[in-house]
């Protein structure tokens, strides 16, 4: 644990086309994606669009992260090392969170079909998510942690307990209060120590600046978690909402940029970005303001042509054989 901690950010070992090779942040798709199908299914009752759409783009989740799962748990049979080492990088290890967080994304996709699912797949989530969290925060309070590892990846599994009060019914109240706790305490910590090392310390390698976009993340899943659980839209929220968009317009120029090369951690955007436009689809439903419907609108055309975007590239990627090239 001690070595994981001191490591400095370096490339997890290479090979050749494998499955050994395939990343656990590819597991982002499935948030992204499934954060739109979420998107697509507010914008039926603020745009009055198709649930087709949305139901579209849900099952489309649930195939990819059934092909991912299928993948990765080869990977673990075949290659229990490659496994463990992705674990245990300073880096790497933190996008273990996108696979607790697509569990609860998708529980949520899968509510107007059975509720009794939602409730499984949800508690499911939920447990992976707080001993992830658990796991997380022990790691840091051990110390000496290199400065240069101090990355907004860092907020993933951090702040993923929040994501269990933005997808949970009254049902899971209590649940929803412990998560909202932790998560709302965790993201405060952690967003003031990446601040200060994106501050202070050297920029960002060119393939990590697509998860930049992750620091919108605490103020949008914020919005969402803080109103699901209150059931209104408050100053509070607002405030909430028009920060975590005011961070967008910030990151969005750095982030895409020609320069920055292509890879699966491009999927660190998607659903920063989603939380951001079911956010203001949630706003725009409550506010008296034309511009914010069409701020949403706009929003969630955006998010609609990054998530083809992403996939193309990505599945181009794995034609090519660079996917699982290491």
């Amino acid at each position: 644990m001690k070595i994981m901690q001191t490591t400095t950010i370096a490339a997890l070992p290479a090979g050749s086309a494998s499955v050994k090779n395939l990343p656990v942040n590819l597991f982002g798709s499935v948030m992204g994606i499934a954060g739109l199908a979420l998107a697509w299914r507010g914008a039926a009752h603020l745009f009055g669009s198709s649930t087709l759409i949305a139901d579209g783009v849900g099952i489309l989740s649930l195939l990819v992260f059934a092909v991912l799962a299928v993948g990765y748990l080869s990977k673990l049979a075949a290659f229990p090392d490659a496994v463990k080492a992705e674990f245990s990088h300073p880096v790497a290890s933190n996008f273990f969170g996108t696979i607790a967080i697509a569990v609860l994304l998708l529980s949520s996709v899968v509510a107007p079909w059975s509720e009794q699912l939602q409730k499984l797949v949800w508690t499911v989530g939920s447990v992976a998510t707080l001993v992830l969290g658990y796991v997380v925060v022990s790691r840091v309070l051990q110390g000496n942690i290199t400065p240069a590892n101090v990355v907004p990846a860092w907020l993933i599994p951090g702040v993923a307990s929040l994501d269990i009060a933005v997808t949970g019914g009254a049902w899971g109240h209590e649940m929803n209060m412990i998560a909202l706790g932790i998560g709302t305490a965790i993201a405060i910590v952690f967003y003031v120590m990446i601040f200060s090392r994106l501050v202070h310390g050297d920029a960002l390698p060119a393939g990590m600046l697509p998860s930049l976009m992750v620091m919108i993340a605490p103020f949008e899943v914020g919005f969402l978690a803080y109103v699901n659980v209150t059931q209104h839209v408050d100053m509070f929220a607002a405030m909430l909402f028009y920060f975590g968009l005011f961070m967008f317009l910030v990151l969005a120029p750095r982030v895409f940029r020609r320069s920055v090369p292509f890879g699966p951690a491009w999927w660190a955007i998607s659903f920063p970005i989603a939380a951001l436009v079911n956010a203001a689809i949630k706003y725009a439903a409550v506010a008296d303001s034309a511009g914010v419907v069409l701020l949403a609108g706009v929003l969630l055309a955006f998010l609609t042509v990054t998530i083809a975007a992403l996939l193309v590239r990505t599945l181009y990627s794995l034609y090519t054989g660079k996917l699982l090239a290491g």
